[in-house]
């Protein structure tokens, strides 16, 4: 079990809002919670060993006081290995794996949005998986083996929806913040690493924009 102090926190969270989702529309929840705390369980230890390596026993297998297998352990180091092996070709990738800071978070007490003619505050906090000072990015793994099937999973999963809230709540705090983001996604089922830049104002951030901006005008109608 995963005890980050941040799960605990009050402010709304881009989970948060998926939570809402989840029980507005029922059929839109396709994921089982086993499922989704096994994905939460290896998803915390990917993130741990490329984002947090200080914080990963390898004696012990754990990263903080999650738990894990020697197999599951091993399948994450395999994960790693796809980065340091893609950072060997991709520039940028090597520049965020030397010099991103891990796991950072932004918290926003009364974050404004506008909607329609509607107009409202949230406190609002996110963690990036990696952050470079003035934006920062996502890792992911996916079951995608292409570059387009990829890009399918950022609109099916959401993953523009986080990374456009990302962005604008950091944006919120500092105007010359969250003007950019990205995400790079480890193939579960093949040799692949994946990559999609978004900036501010582009196709996938304004669509990502619309789905936070709905589910957080109908968070605040609930609250």
């Amino acid at each position: 079990m995963n005890h980050d102090p941040y799960y605990s926190r009050s402010e709304v969270s881009n989970s948060d809002l998926t939570a809402l989702r989840n029980k507005l529309h029922p059929a839109l929840d396709f994921v089982k919670p086993a499922a989704r705390a096994k994905a939460f369980h290896l998803g915390t230890l990917v993130d741990g060993l490329v984002t947090e390596p200080k914080n990963c026993n390898h004696y012990r297998l754990t990263v903080g006081d999650e738990k894990y297998t020697s197999d599951e352990w091993k399948w994450g180091k395999q994960q790693l290995e796809k980065l340091r092996k893609a950072a060997t070709k991709d520039a940028f990738l090597d520049y965020v794996l030397k010099n991103a800071v891990g796991q950072q978070v932004f918290v926003n007490p009364s974050q404004h949005f506008d909607l329609g003619c509607y107009s409202f505050d949230l406190p609002t906090r996110c963690k990036f998986d990696w952050h470079l000072g003035l934006f920062g990015g996502d890792l992911k793994t996916c079951s995608a083996t292409t570059q387009d099937a990829f890009e399918q999973s950022i609109d099916f999963f959401d993953w523009d929806r986080s990374r456009a809230f990302y962005m604008d709540l950091t944006h919120s705090l500092n105007p010359s913040l969250g003007n950019q983001d990205f995400i790079y996604a480890v193939s579960k089922t093949a040799n692949k690493v994946f990559f999609k830049k978004i900036v501010r104002g582009d196709e996938l951030y304004e669509r990502g924009r619309q789905k936070y901006l709905e589910l957080a005008f109908q968070y605040w109608l609930f609250t």
